[in-house]
């Protein structure tokens, strides 16, 4: 049975150095996401590459505090390493084959990989009350989207179980009755778990992390798929 929430990768910097990418803590990717979101606001390709380095740079923060500037990104890390970083960290695919220009790639995935429809203050308030964390900083800091996901679901299918062996005592049968918003939410972790790639629970590309647990496959567990697009 699938057991990982996210996928783990490795990376080399430059100098050989290994470095530990995984899905950026909610701290991060908010601030990574914000920078992302001005790539309709460049110039040109030269403009939109820097942008793109500013949100490795970001990145970085969680993923290796010691680079600290563009400079150094651009010291100890390759095009290709820098396409895989923005991939990992936001869903952000660039392809040097292409034959549209960075930025025209980069608005697409800005139109997908918005966060402003997600309503996160509420979600994280539905975690935050299990007392774990101090206040919502903290909260933050400590977890990423799949994470929070991971945790929202494990928690409404215990409330779930309660509610419908409560029920079941006083003859009634939940599973028969309505499962207003299930789809939505369904949807919301289909597109946090494909990083804005589909909003269709449905949908092959939902079948990561978490999500992939409820099936005991997904991609990245003996599941994969490739983009003719």
């Amino acid at each position: 049975m699938a057991t990982k929430v996210y996928s783990i990768k490795n990376i080399n910097l430059l100098d050989g150095t290994e470095v530990e990418i995984s899905p950026l803590k909610i701290k991060y990717l908010r601030e990574f996401m914000d920078t992302f979101s001005l790539i309709n606001n460049t110039k040109d390709d030269d403009d939109s590459i820097l942008l793109l380095l500013e949100c490795v740079k970001i990145a970085m923060k969680q993923y290796y505090p010691k680079m600290k500037s563009i400079e150094d990104i651009e010291d100890n890390i390759d095009m290709p390493t820098i396409h895989e970083i923005l991939e990992h960290a936001g869903g952000i695919k660039i392809n040097d084959d292409s034959k549209e220009t960075v930025k025209e790639q980069a608005n697409k995935n800005e139109s997908k990989n918005s966060w402003d429809d997600i309503d996160l203050v509420k979600l994280e308030s539905e975690v935050f009350t299990l007392g774990i964390w101090k206040n919502y900083d903290e909260l933050e800091r400590s977890i990423s989207m799949p994470e929070l996901m991971a945790i929202i679901a494990g928690r409404r299918d215990l409330d779930y179980e309660e509610k419908k062996f409560l029920a079941a005592i006083q003859g009634v049968d939940l599973e028969a009755s309505s499962d207003r918003g299930q789809k939505e939410w369904e949807d919301l972790k289909a597109r946090v778990f494909s990083k804005g790639q589909t909003t269709d629970s449905k949908d092959i590309l939902a079948l990561q992390g978490q999500n992939a647990q409820r099936y005991g496959f997904g991609i990245g567990m003996g599941l994969d798929y490739e983009d003719l697009r």
